[in-house]
Order: C-alpha cells, then structure tokens, then sequence
C-alpha cells in the first residue's frame, strides 16, 4: 500500500470507488479530472489516494476553508476506503496525510465528514460528532407537476443570467445556512470555480426567480448522466416566506427530467427544517446520514 498525491488519470477509478461507498454522490469523470488538473484557487486544495497493487483503494481531500470568515478551519472531505481493504491502516494513513497538509497552512481545527458506520473511526483519532446530514433520493419518472409562478415572478434558467447576479444572491441567501461554521465569506473567484465553470453543471435546467429584475430565489442543478445532485437552493432573505424555494427546485428538478435526468439527490443538515419540509413535500426519500466531526489540529 502507498498514499501519494492525486492525478488526474485517477478521475476514472476515484469516480467509480466513490459510486460504491457514496452512491448518492453526483460527480462525473470529466469533473473530477479537471478538479485534479486544476484544484481551487488559493485554498491550498490537494488530494491523496491509496494504491494497493496499483489499484485506487482509498481516497481524501484537503483544504483550508475559505468561504467562512472563521480562521484557521480546514475541511478533510470524503475520507473513504474501499469495503475490501478496511481496517489495515489504509485510513489512518489517508488522514495523516490530510492533516500533515493542512498544519502548514496555518489550520488549526479540523472538520470531516463520517457515516455513522465510521463514527468509532472518527472518534478514535480525536474527532468529536457535530451535526447530522440526511441525504435524500427522489425518482423523476414521473416529474413533479410544473407549477405556475405567482405574480410579478418570471422564472429564468441560470444560462440566461449574469453570473455576478447569481454569486451575490448566493452569497445573500447562504450567510445563516445551518452549518459549523458560517458561510458568510465565499469570493467570486471561488464561487465561478465551484458552481459557475463546473463542468457538472446545468445551466439550462438551473432556475431562477427574478422579483423586480433581482434574482430573489434559484436552485442549481448538476448532474452526472441521468443523475444529479441539487447542489443548492436558496432565497435572499428579503423574499423569503413566498414560496420561491419550493418554486424554483420544482421548476428545475422538472427541467432536468425532461433533459433526461431520472433520479435527483441532495443533502440537507438537519437543522435545516425549512427546506427538508420541501423536499418531503417533493417526495424526497431519506437514503443516508453523515456527521460533520470537529477536532483540534495539534
């Protein structure tokens, strides 16, 4: 077994060890290629992976958190090991090699994410649980019902917007998401990255809301074939309590399926009861559960 630094040759064999412990995860070869190709900017990204007889059995990310205005956070994302290679140190050695990342960046408190199944592992090395994530599946065959927007309310997909429009609703709508730390802190450059220049992302599904020529509302679709992840849906808090939320991800998931998406998930902390009760509305299924887990990088 040896650890060493992420390629992007390794996106087919990450994609597909990644579809076998998180199946409800949405991100495709050409996406993760490019992420490898060229990581995020100035968040001193990286990624190892583990290789047992040249084949990829572990995976892990790093990175400093640069969305928060909380300092010397970092994120150890998607630590996973393949099911016939666990309990041989091969996890350990993925997260020495986060965390030895990390601690010249200036990090000092750490948060990684857990199945329940991986809590003991967590624990063992220092972490504490902090908050419960529910993933949730829903089918589009059939779609939700199209719904009529209210009054004074165009919808829009995201291809037809300025992109600087839809970074400042984001950035609006985000600040008091439920979460460890607040999201109150995300650059544009950072944001194009991650939503705008995704290759996973879909831009004629992706809805809008505009109020009086504002985006008040969107949800953003990206998908992987005929999977997708809704990776955000959020209101600027002067609109809120209209209905738009529900709105728009009806609109978008309804868009997608006639793109050919058939099945949709997403994520929602569970403290995040406005927008689970829309999913449940929707008929979103809960299909998983993952902790954020918080420890001290000494």
């Amino acid at each position: 077994m040896r650890i060493r630094v992420a390629r992007p040759d390794d996106a087919p064999a990450v994609v597909a060890l990644r579809a076998m412990v998180y199946p409800y995860l949405v991100r495709g070869v050409e996406s993760t290629r490019k992420m490898l190709a060229e990581p995020p900017p100035k968040e001193g990204w990286t990624a190892f992976v583990a290789e047992v007889d040249t084949r990829v059995v572990g995976w892990v990310s790093a990175q400093r958190v640069g969305s928060t205005s909380t300092a010397d956070v970092g994120d150890i994302a998607l630590l996973h090991v393949h099911p016939e290679h666990r309990r041989r140190g091969i996890g350990t050695a993925l997260l020495a090699a986060a965390t030895d990342h990390l601690a010249p960046l200036g990090v000092r408190r750490l948060r990684a994410w857990a199945q329940p199944d991986s809590l003991p592992f967590a624990l063992r090395h220092g972490f504490e649980a902090s908050r419960e994530l529910r993933y949730s599946a829903l089918d589009l065959n059939p779609a939700p019902a199209l719904p009529e927007p209210p009054p004074g309310v165009r919808l829009r997909s995201i291809a037809e917007l300025d992109p600087h429009l839809l970074y400042e609703a984001n950035a609006a709508s985000s600040v008091d998401e439920p979460g460890d730390v607040p999201v109150d802190s995300v650059s544009y450059e950072s944001w194009q990255y991650d939503v705008w220049d995704n290759l996973g992302l879909d831009k004629a599904a992706s809805t809008a809301a505009e109020v009086n020529g504002e985006v008040a509302a969107f949800s953003l679709v990206k998908r992987d074939g005929d999977r997708m992840w809704s990776d955000y849906t959020g209101t600027v808090p002067a609109y809120r309590g209209r209905g738009l939320a529900r709105l728009v991800k009806t609109v978008a998931l309804h868009r997608a399926a006639a793109r050919g998406v058939r099945v949709a998930y997403t994520s929602n902390d569970e403290a995040n009861a406005p927008m689970l009760a829309i999913n449940v509305k929707l008929g979103y299924r809960p299909v998983a559960a993952q902790w954020s887990c918080l420890a001290e990088l000494t």
